[in-house]
């Protein structure tokens, strides 16, 4: 079980430093339930994909997993940055992602659990029991990266967008380079 945590709070770190860029640009409860559910579902729901798909494509993926979440990640931070950069200043636009923007890194985040999901299949572990304890380490990561993202993005002021989309290239970066 404390293998299992550990594998938790590690696929969980790149959720929470994801979680603390978007919430830079301040959260209400409805972001904070929408975040919650996405990250939850896509970290419990990859575990058993990564299973389902079995050992061959879980091997050619392994390597590959990283850098692609990474890239992801990179991808919708710079789309923060360009988006705030040449966006339209006089509108009143919500500052927090939209949906499709919340499932692409939703997606990016948990790619490498694919290849968890396969390893804990060998290992003989509950792939239920898995699923959830991963879904719940990497929300509450999500919700803790969320608040503190929140509490600097009331300090950033309107720079908080592109402070946002700064750290999720960053973390993408981190990612990417197996630092997270």
């Amino acid at each position: 079980m404390l293998a299992l945590l550990l594998v938790a709070l590690s696929v969980g770190l790149d959720n929470f430093g994801a979680s603390t860029a978007l919430g830079v640009g301040g959260v209400d409860r409805n972001f904070r339930l929408r975040v919650g559910v996405i990250f939850g579902v896509f970290e419990a729901a990859m575990p058993v994909i990564g299973l389902l798909l079995g050992h061959s494509l879980a091997r050619e993926l392994g390597s590959a997993a990283e850098p692609i979440g990474g890239a992801l990640l990179g991808l919708a931070g710079a789309y923060a940055m360009v988006n705030e950069l040449v966006g339209e200043k006089g509108l009143t636009e919500a500052k927090e992602p939209d949906i499709r923007r919340l499932v692409l890194i939703g997606a990016a985040l948990s790619i490498d659990n694919l290849v968890i999901g396969f390893a804990l299949g060998a290992y003989h572990v509950n792939l239920v029991v898995a699923a959830l304890t991963i879904a719940a380490v990497s929300v509450a990561l999500s919700l803790l990266g969320l608040e503190i993202g929140g509490r600097l993005g009331e300090r950033l002021g309107q720079r908080s967008e592109f402070v946002g989309g700064a750290v999720l290239i960053v973390v993408g970066v981190a990612i990417g380079t197996g630092l997270l």
